[in-house]
């Protein structure tokens, strides 16, 4: 009999966000990032590996029917390109840890600047402030954002953590962080960055762990 076509593995929307929201590692988000460390989305072949389901049902993993491989585009187009979709008023920008923009869309130079040094100040900001957020408050997460009177952005800023490296996405109005093109962004950035960008593949039926 013959062995059935396999599956591949991307991360979803949501499982890229969970990799990169934080920089702790756990099995759940070793594995994705594992995955993102992939140049093509890597075959998976046993249906019975129990741990991609549960991934799977949590909505962080995605099983596509061919396989996918990241943008060979140059580094600086395919983050422009991927940026509009992020925001409802197509314009996000992506900063370093230095507070230097890498790319933008929507805004002018000197508005991608003087965000993209705010948001390595509210990244300091928040680090002075961890514990207590966490502990006294019960707030996880990383992420600031700036409303208006009924409460709905107008600026986000969203930590991106690959490796030992932090960025920061910075989005105009309503976010849409649920979009391919957050995969996409993070992979790019797994690609360029990322720890395990160069190590070895996944193999067919591998999990982590």
């Amino acid at each position: 009999m013959a062995a059935p076509d396999p599956l591949y593995l991307l991360p979803t929307p949501a499982g890229a966000w969970i990799a990169s929201a934080e920089a702790a590692a756990d099995r759940l988000r070793a594995f994705i990032r594992l995955l993102l460390a992939q140049p093509v989305s890597p075959p998976w072949r046993d249906p019975d590996d129990l741990f991609v389901r549960r991934l799977g049902q949590l909505g962080w993993v995605q099983f596509l029917a061919a396989p996918r491989r990241v943008s060979q585009a140059p580094f600086d187009d395919a983050l422009r390109s991927y940026l509009p979709a992020l925001s409802a008023k197509g314009s996000a920008l992506l900063a370093d840890a230095h507070g230097f923009h890498l790319a933008s869309t929507g805004f002018s130079d000197s508005a991608a600047e003087a965000l993209a040094a705010l948001s390595a100040d509210l990244a300091s900001l928040h680090d002075r402030h961890r514990r207590s957020l966490n502990q006294n408050l019960g707030l996880s997460g990383s992420a600031w954002a700036m409303p208006d009177a009924a409460g709905h952005s107008q600026l986000a800023f969203w930590p991106l953590h690959v490796g030992e490296h932090r960025f920061a996405l910075v989005t105009a109005g309503v976010p849409h962080l649920n979009q391919p093109e957050l995969v996409d962004l993070v992979w790019l950035l797994h690609q360029r960055y990322g720890p395990l960008a160069s190590r070895t593949h996944l193999s067919a039926g591998t999990t982590a762990g």
